[in-house]
């Protein structure tokens, strides 16, 4: 019998919280209405003077700002009633096991007599109850419309049915957006390794990466989504796998490690649950581009801008940073993951990574 019958599982239990969260912030309003107070819900605010870098943390965080929607302000009670249409909305979608994406959600609003104007609108009073109920999106049933990332390796997990990552193709398995909901029952892997493209990651599943370094292999699809940091975070916090990225040698694969590592300031509500600061970015850097003769290309005036934004921003202090940013203008080349395969198909895996993980190993 699975270990995921055994007890309550991690979807019933996070299922059981979220219903108790969306209860409560109707009870609020209930109770004041029957003690003949002004109903009014407070909302943390998420407006870039109450977005700030925790040093301690090592991501973004809000501050202790709060705005208030409330019955009693005339400009204030359209919001307010339609927080409290969508946190009903989600109720129902989480105590039916259901999901909308954000753009059903929208239209579904057009038969709530309170419909939104434009989905932007939809979509910030969404955040809005996420930030308000400490919840993610997700949990409130609440789904985006990208397709979630890639994991393949040897991890067993709980989704409805049991299964392992290592037998779902060559594409292993699709992080699903209720990530929160599926219970890890085994493993053995001692690393997680993110890559930014689905060329990479496919790369490595074909040279059987995953044995190699007994690893996961993580293909982030560009920008990594919401629930692929979530993932990336329950394996580092649950199971104690130290996570290595590995991106496109540019400002914006530089961007991407980041997010994943100390989280984005859009997202300082929830950075808690998604970033991971004890991720480390192997490459590839402005150093692997000198040390292994990389085909390359010319940095263009934007990236230049990028990377002259990066190295002020408070995510990129460290000496590490500093240095490969410094190096990449004074090269002014960038290069992408797939430029190793100058030396051959299996170079990637015989040689970039193995060199990687030896230096993070000696630095351990």
């Amino acid at each position: 019998m699975s270990e995921a019958t055994d007890k309550k599982s991690h979807k019933e239990i996070r299922k059981e919280y979220t219903l108790n969260k969306l209860t409560g912030l109707g009870q609020e309003i209930i109770e004041k209405i029957e003690e003949k107070k002004v109903p009014s819900i407070r909302v943390p605010s998420r407006g870039t003077g109450n977005i700030k870098y925790d040093e301690a943390k090592r991501y973004y965080v809000l501050g202790d700002r709060y705005g208030k929607r409330s019955l009693g302000n005339v400009k204030q009670i359209r919001k307010l009633g339609q927080m409290v249409y969508v946190g009903n909305f989600c109720k129902d979608l989480v105590a039916r096991d259901k999901t909308a994406t954000i753009r059903e959600m929208y239209y579904v609003s057009e038969g709530w007599g309170i419909s939104f104007k434009t989905q932007q609108e939809s979509n910030i009073v969404g955040e809005d109850l996420e930030v308000t109920l400490g919840t993610q999106r997700e949990e409130l049933g609440l789904m985006p419309e990208e397709d979630g990332a890639s994991v393949y390796g040897d991890i067993t997990l709980f989704d409805d049915v049991e299964f392992n990552a290592s037998k779902m193709g060559k594409s292993g398995y699709t992080i699903s957006p209720t990530i929160d909901q599926v219970d890890i029952l085994d493993h053995n892997v001692d690393k997680v390794l993110a890559v930014e493209t689905m060329g990479m990651f496919h790369r490595l599943v074909q040279e059987n990466a995953h044995k190699r370094f007994n690893c996961l292999i993580v293909g982030l699809k560009g920008q990594a989504a919401r629930a692929t940091r979530r993932f990336i975070k329950r394996m580092n916090e649950e199971l104690n796998l130290p996570v290595y990225i590995c991106n496109d040698g540019d400002p914006w694969g530089f961007h991407i490690a980041q997010v994943i590592i100390s989280g984005s300031a859009k997202l300082a509500h929830v950075n808690d649950q998604l970033a991971t600061p004890n991720a480390k970015f192997i490459g590839v850097t402005a150093s692997d581009i000198i040390n292994y003769d990389l085909p390359t290309d010319k940095l263009k005036d934007v990236d230049v801008m990028r990377l002259k934004e990066l190295s002020k921003d408070p995510r990129y202090k460290g000496e590490f940073w500093q240095t490969e940013i410094k190096k990449m203008l004074k090269i002014g080349k960038k290069a992408e993951q797939q430029s190793f395969s100058k030396y051959g198909l299996e170079y990637v895996v015989d040689n970039y990574f193995p060199a990687k993980f030896e230096e993070m190993e000696n630095q351990a």
